[in-house]
């Protein structure tokens, strides 16, 4: 009881020092609705986008002309947290992240690709599978994220929670492969499984670039979601070290262990960190060099002011009076932040005039 009372206690001290603000205080132009959720969305350019929709589809559509076509999938499976998740367009190709069947009670996580060519996907393919699997609807990961021609890929532990401390299986990992799906030559880690980068991660859903490093965010169980600056080769610990706690109760291992990162930032309770991006567009200069996190239980947009080591200083909530369960957020070319719901929806953010 005393422990409850004390995260109760922190949460509403930690609530107090943040700052809400409205939906009503920015243009939040709704520019796509859909029919699931909308799990991932890139831009090929400013008017065109391909979207992600976990349980249905992907589709191509133009912010200018509306037109909107469905495009070709691989053959993904659905159910609980499963189905079509991230897509990135980079250099005339599609990569797509989702859940593949490998067996009756066997789901992964896998990677597919495909040439951009007329408005279509075209030799669509796997090109890497990785071996995370068991008949678990929870914990995929699967963001993605591209950086020096080098694709990144969260992976979730599927709920096999000690398989993240293995360097035998990409649960609970970031991935580092090739363009062409290949595990990168450069990674020194694990000769057992030599796409792994990082490991001892639950469940990240957010990846992004600050400052040219990476940044990933995790779901922790109840409470612990964490911030964390990766880098190759460290282990981040769970579930050996978690500031999460089982759902029923009981603390899971310790806080700290020697050789294992410890979290930028973490959050008790949670907040369900989703997808994440780095502002740097020139069209909200109030979100310039600011971190976006997208959250679900919580239902809002984070904005995380970071100093010089990443660390936060101050956080704000947006738009949790829309009342929607964030799921995805991404700058587009042209300077303007979008953010995505479970409800379908796309959002285009710009400021009040």
């Amino acid at each position: 009881m005393k422990s409850i009372l004390f995260i109760l206690l922190t949460s509403l001290l930690a609530s107090a020092n943040i700052l809400e603000i409205k939906s009503k205080e920015y243009d939040i132009e709704k520019v796509y609705q859909g029919k699931s959720v909308l799990w991932g969305f890139d831009f090929i350019n400013e008017n065109k986008i391909i979207i992600s929709h976990k349980k249905k589809s992907l589709v191509y559509y133009d912010l200018k002309t509306k037109e909107k076509i469905n495009l070709p999938t691989p053959k993904f499976k659905k159910g609980g947290q499963g189905g079509l998740l991230d897509v990135i367009y980079y250099k005339n190709k599609v990569y797509i992240s989702y859940s593949k069947e490998v067996s009756e009670d066997e789901t992964v996580t896998a990677l597919a690709s495909g040439d951009w060519k007329n408005k279509s996907i075209e030799n669509l393919k796997d090109i890497y599978v990785t071996n995370a699997g068991g008949d678990a609807k929870r914990h995929f990961g699967s963001r993605l994220l591209i950086k020096d021609d080098s694709i990144f890929m969260t992976v979730g532990d599927r709920t096999d929670r000690d398989l993240s401390q293995s360097l035998e299986y990409d649960n609970g990992s970031i991935l580092r492969l090739t363009l062409q799906g290949e595990p990168h030559p450069q990674n020194k880690l694990s000769q057992k499984r030599k796409a792994i980068f990082s490991y001892g991660h639950r469940n990240p859903q957010g990846i992004t670039l600050v400052n040219n490093n990476i940044i990933s965010a995790e779901f922790g169980p109840r409470g612990g979601d964490e911030l964390n600056f990766i880098e190759e080769g460290k282990n981040y610990g769970w579930p050996v070290i978690t500031y999460g706690k089982e759902y029923w109760g009981p603390s899971i291992g310790e806080e700290k262990k020697k050789g294992m990162e410890q979290p930028l930032h973490y959050w008790v309770p949670s907040i369900s960190p989703s997808g994440i991006a780095y502002y740097q567009g020139d069209k909200l200069k109030e979100f310039k060099n600011k971190l976006f996190v997208a959250n679900l239980s919580s239902a809002h947009l984070r904005m995380l002011d970071l100093n010089n080591d990443f660390k936060v200083q101050k956080e704000t909530i947006l738009f949790k009076d829309l009342e929607e369960r964030f799921r995805m957020v991404r700058q587009s070319p042209d300077g303007y932040l979008y953010f995505s719901t479970d409800s379908g929806k796309l959002y285009r953010i710009k400021s009040k005039k």
